[in-house]
């Protein structure tokens, strides 16, 4: 079942059981991730002593992209240092303005109350811990493409701590997908070539591709013998996604359309579609 009352799902029932919520609190817990723990401390900013944060990497560094039906593992690194080492790491990924208040609108977080360590020396670790973006669950709707904050944080031995709510982002984007045909083909030289093709990109709430439209997408050329493709012209994706221009023919290569992406939607380059000029 996919989660659509968001703010209930994920700040109430997604919180209790995820994060250590004392039984003592359950039944009071106000449907809020506030309400919850993490494994060693609230949610909200907290800094006591002299643990420090150093670095957290979320996907590698790279854009989280989500299609329409499989699920998406993403590892989260907290590398953390305290005088006395560091006996834990956790960090997960939400979406909204303000946990507290239960201003929530999507969260990924891990099914692992701790993070696995791996002690750089003796007194810095790195904590890794997986959440999983499913289009089937906590990816329900396109309103959760974008920037999600990154809460992060780290235990140290001797009890200090560090707890970011809102570390850093993190990009959650639409898959997109990108086609190219060029024809006729055979085709004498100085005739017209035309090129189509389509700009599609997830849709989560609805579980299909559907059509781009209003984006500039190029269109490059690379000649038979070379290896390089140049820009031919830009191209605008039209309804459903179209996208339809037309070159004269003057050697055989290939064509492929390019798409530079967006804030919501990755960068995608089609398939090369080769053309033979008589």
């Amino acid at each position: 079942m996919r989660m659509r009352a968001t703010v209930i799902a994920v700040s109430g029932a997604l919180a209790l059981s995820v994060f250590a919520v004392p039984a003592a609190q359950a039944d009071d817990a106000p449907g809020a991730l506030g309400a919850s723990v993490t494994p060693f401390g609230a949610l909200a900013d907290e800094i006591v002593g002299d643990t420090v944060i150093k670095k957290v990497t979320v996907n590698g560094g790279k854009d989280i992209v989500v299609g329409t039906s499989k699920k998406k593992s993403v590892t989260l690194s907290v590398t953390a240092t305290d005088p006395s080492g560091i006996e834990d790491g956790y960090a997960f990924l939400w979406k909204g303005n303000d946990i507290d208040s239960g201003d929530v609108v999507g969260a990924m977080v891990p099914d692992a109350e701790n993070g696995t360590c791996t002690a750089v020396d003796a007194t810095t670790s790195t904590c890794k811990v997986t959440v999983v973006a499913d289009p089937n669950d906590n990816i329900y709707s396109n309103i959760l493409a974008g920037k999600w904050h990154v809460f992060a944080g780290a235990l140290a031995k001797d009890g200090d701590r560090n707890i970011r709510e809102k570390h850093s982002t993190a990009s959650v984007k639409r898959a997109s997908a990108l086609t190219t045909n060029a024809s006729p083909e055979p085709v004498k030289k100085g005739k017209t070539i035309t090129v189509s093709g389509k700009l599609t990109r997830a849709n989560w709430d609805t579980l299909k591709y559907a059509g781009y439209t209003s984006q500039s997408v190029k269109l490059q050329f690379k000649k038979k013998g070379t290896s390089a493709y140049k820009d031919v012209k830009t191209v605008k994706s039209g309804s459903g996604g179209a996208l339809r221009t037309t070159v004269k023919a003057s050697a055989d290569g290939s064509f492929r359309f390019v798409f530079a992406g967006t804030s919501t939607t990755p960068a995608v380059t089609s398939a090369a579609d080769a053309i033979d000029v008589k």
